[in-house]
């Protein structure tokens, strides 16, 4: 009879009786039923006052110098300092564990409880980083010898259900620390550290999207083409990155074909997104409502950069009603109505559509005051007919 080690970071000391489970990512290690090192282990797990425990990890470690009664050992220490909140101890023993096992996933768990319970944020993006490359390197492994395919697909599966909860906990231990972020730079660069780590993560997209966006208001706008047009290599329906890119670029009057394509792609997926699951119908409407508004917006810019106005203002004037609920965005697109017209020698709706974007508080208030004072009154009078 053998006894199989197995050790959850988040629950201490864990141990039982059966052939090889499924939990463990990393090494094995069976212990003979009976022998020294069981018993050892068992009354490692029964002491309850701290002092006495310690001294029966120090024994075994002293007993078993062996790599895998070792790791054994490591794992004792690393959980103990963890329940002490002796975390020092906790690293201390964490390195030695993963020199022994490299790819010991638990250790990693024990090592972001850690600096999670720290509050230290580089430690924990640090040991984060870790245990994702312990899960990339675990599902890029090949079958073990004697192992067909379709086994060790089974397997995989079965290891990573088992970790699932774990892993988990620490992609939110760490999303949560890059939005408690204050610093937009140090935000979205840790936002994006998360969706490498973590790219197979449903919310490793939505990082990446956010991460574009915080560099953005945070006017870093070379991190935030970078992010955004890393966004569409992999996710090229991505309506976030294609409204953040089609709005850049139209306004800045740079790539205008590919803000013109990258409009028109999301102003068509707006018209067949299905809401989220857990969305409400109010706030769904709402957000998809914006969306296709900002699509249209940043269209009718890049026909304005294009010279093509009859077409502005045909887009920005569909664009009005879906962006009312937003004053800057909404007053934006007045302000470039108000220019369409104007070139289109629509004197008196060029003034309306001035007037409505100095009606709203946004930094376009005062440009379009200036614009207003600026057209002649006479201008959006009706000329008076001649006598017959």
């Amino acid at each position: 009879m053998f006894r199989l080690r197995t050790l959850s970071a988040l629950t201490l000391f864990a141990f039982g009786f059966a052939a090889p489970l499924p939990a463990q990512i990393g090494k094995t290690i069976l212990v003979a039923a009976g022998s020294d090192a069981d018993h050892q282990l068992n009354d490692i797990g029964a002491a309850t006052e701290p002092a006495q425990k310690l001294k029966l990890i120090d024994a075994f470690a002293a007993a078993h110098t062996e790599p895998d009664l070792q790791i054994l050992a490591d794992e004792q220490y690393v959980n103990f300092y963890l329940s002490a909140k002796e975390y020092g101890k906790v690293y201390e023993y964490g390195q030695k564990l993963y020199a022994l096992d490299p790819d010991n996933f638990s250790n990693a768990v024990t090592m972001v409880r850690a600096a999670n319970e720290q509050g230290d944020t580089n430690r924990l993006f640090a040991e984060g980083e870790k245990a994702g490359a312990i899960l990339q390197r675990f599902k890029a492994q090949p079958p073990l010898a004697g192992t067909s395919a379709d086994d060790w697909k089974l397997q995989q599966r079965q290891k990573l259900d088992a970790v699932k909860d774990n892993q988990e906990y620490i992609e939110q231990s760490l999303l949560n620390a890059a939005y408690q972020q204050k610093d937009p730079t140090a935000k979205a660069t840790l936002l994006v550290r998360y969706a490498k780590v973590f790219p197979d993560s449903p919310q490793a997209t939505q990082a990446l999207d956010a991460a574009a966006v915080t560099y953005q208001q945070a006017q870093n706008r070379p991190k935030m083409l970078e992010t955004a047009n890393f966004v569409l290599e992999k996710y090229p329906d991505n309506l976030g990155a294609l409204l953040l890119l089609a709005d850049d670029y139209s306004e800045k009057g740079e790539n205008l074909n590919k803000a013109e394509a990258y409009a028109k792609k999301a102003a068509a997926l707006c018209d067949t997104a299905k809401k989220p699951d857990g969305a409400g119908d109010t706030d769904w409407q709402k957000q998809i409502t914006l969306q296709k508004g900002l699509a249209l917006s940043a269209l009718g810019q890049v026909n304005l950069q294009k010279k093509d106005n009859a077409a502005a203002a045909d887009n920005l004037t569909k664009a009005a009603p879906l962006l009312k609920g937003n004053n800057s965005v909404y007053a934006r697109n007045q302000y470039r109505l108000g220019f369409a017209y104007l070139n289109l020698k629509k004197t008196a709706d060029a003034k309306q559509a001035f007037t409505e974007a100095a009606s709203v508080d946004s930094p376009y208030k005062g440009p379009a005051e200036e614009k207003l004072k600026a057209i002649p009154a006479s201008a959006t009078k009706p000329h008076a007919k001649k006598p017959a």
